[in-house]
């Protein structure tokens, strides 16, 4: 049949025939090809400059939601110990310390030691690696620290504070004459500049990269600011 068809037009018009049947084909074929290479490489450099550009923000804000939340635990063990020692009418103390770059917190009656196993770290329901956080103080000693004295970060020594039975810091007035003012001016980092108290500064800091026991700018702190063992929370340059 398509010979006798062919038979009956002009050569011309048959070319002309093919050329548009071919054309139409070329079409439909089109409509279901893919994306060329070069499409794929604009997308794909595309899609790694927004990930370049928005991946330090990111990780910048899931260091700092780090830091928040194990200086919510801090604020919680302080607690802990203030309101056991309030219970149980005896002196309980909480440490602090850095452990193979992790911070770790215990709670305990003042007259025992803690072990080792007695120790926790607590950020570990964070999902915190070693040397993300570090954890500091200012404190020089059992319950006290000086107005000169800024925050060390890193340290594996425990760092100590303890309440007496009545929830205040456990500072023995050694003399008549320490009346409360004088004890909690030497205890307490008292400025006589400002006029105000610096209080024992427990910071949480998301460690400098390279580098698990220094600190970056990003910090939280909880801070006791008096011999009554009222308590602040701050952030920052503040923590220091």
């Amino acid at each position: 049949m398509y010979d006798t068809f062919s038979n009956k037009i002009s050569p011309k018009v048959l070319m002309s025939l093919l050329l548009i049947k071919s054309k139409n084909n070329s079409q439909v074929e089109q409509q279901y090809e893919g994306f060329s290479l070069v499409e794929i490489v604009v997308v794909v450099l595309m899609i790694g400059i927004l990930a370049a550009s928005a991946a330090p923000n990111w990780i910048a804000f899931v260091n700092r939601q780090r830091a928040s939340k194990t200086s919510d635990i801090v604020l919680a063990a302080i607690q802990e110990a203030q309101r056991e020692a309030k219970r149980n009418k005896i002196s309980y103390s909480v440490s602090f310390r850095n452990n193979n770059n992790l911070p770790q917190i215990v709670v305990y009656p003042k007259d025992s030691n803690p072990t080792d196993d007695t120790w926790k770290v607590k950020s570990q329901n964070l999902e915190i690696a070693p040397g993300q956080i570090v954890i500091g103080t200012n404190l020089t000693g059992n319950n006290q620290t000086t107005s000169a004295t800024s925050v060390t970060y890193g340290s594996t020594t425990a760092q100590t504070i303890t309440f007496d039975y009545s929830g205040a810091l456990d500072i023995s007035v050694k003399t008549k004459t320490d009346g409360l003012t004088s004890v909690q001016q030497n205890k307490l980092g008292y400025d006589s500049t400002t006029q105000k108290y610096k209080g024992l500064i427990i910071a949480v800091a998301v460690a400098k990269s390279g580098n698990p026991t220094q600190a970056s700018n990003a910090k939280r702190c909880v801070i006791i600011k008096t011999l009554l063992g009222s308590i602040t929370t701050d952030k920052d340059s503040n923590c220091s």
